[in-house]
């Protein structure tokens, strides 16, 4: 990969990690309820999906899955489940007190894991990253040594930055009214990205 294409790469992967979604909002209230160190398991999940993906888009798996009005459908209504039923009980409990919850690390990493999974800005931006930026006449392993540490590094410093985010809000909103409403909007962000999947248009065959 030429530094040229490095460069443009980059940028759109800044933008394509930057752009608050559901894992941006996940990392939020992550950080809002377990503080920092914990929360970055969090984040730790993320980047196991990031790497997933990376690899799957360059066998081509994630083309495949998408081409695939049948996979799309299942994968799309779940997703959508999924995200709804977190907005909802984000909503319901946003009046109870902050506390440091006691959830198991397995926990924070395996929900990060499936809320970055089932999101479809990732199976969008990952082929997007593939059919734009790998050079076709280039090893497709030679470029993955220079997209893999790159897209890792980027989408490390975004959730964790957004994880700081959600950590400072905890500290200065613990306890007020202000802390409810942060609360019921993340819940309320998670609903209308649990309506907007499953109302994405299927992909129709090539």
């Amino acid at each position: 990969m030429s530094m040229d294409a490095w460069t443009i790469f980059a940028l759109f992967w800044v933008v394509f990690v930057t752009t608050p979604g559901p894992n941006a909002v996940n990392c939020i209230n992550n950080g809002m309820n377990l503080g920092m160190r914990r929360a970055m398991v969090g984040v730790l999940g993320i980047l196991t999906q990031a790497l997933l993906f990376l690899t799957l888009s360059a066998l081509g798996i994630t083309a495949l899955i998408a081409a695939s009005p049948e996979a799309f459908a299942v994968a799309k209504w779940l997703g959508a489940a999924f995200l709804i039923y977190l907005g909802l009980r984000g909503i319901i409990q946003a009046r109870k007190p902050v506390e440091a919850e006691e959830r198991p690390a397995a926990s924070v990493y395996l929900r990060a894991f499936a809320i970055a999974t089932i999101n479809p800005k990732s199976v969008a931006g990952y082929l997007a990253a593939f059919s734009q930026f790998v050079q076709p006449d280039v090893p497709i392993g030679a470029q993955m040594w220079v997209i893999v540490p790159t897209a890792l590094t980027l989408t490390a410093l975004s959730y964790t930055g957004f994880t700081a985010l959600g950590v400072g809000l905890g500290r200065a909103a613990l306890g007020a009214v202000f802390n409810v409403w942060v609360r019921r909007i993340m819940g309320a962000c998670f609903v209308i990205y649990g309506v907007l999947l499953g109302s994405a248009s299927t992909p129709a065959r090539g």
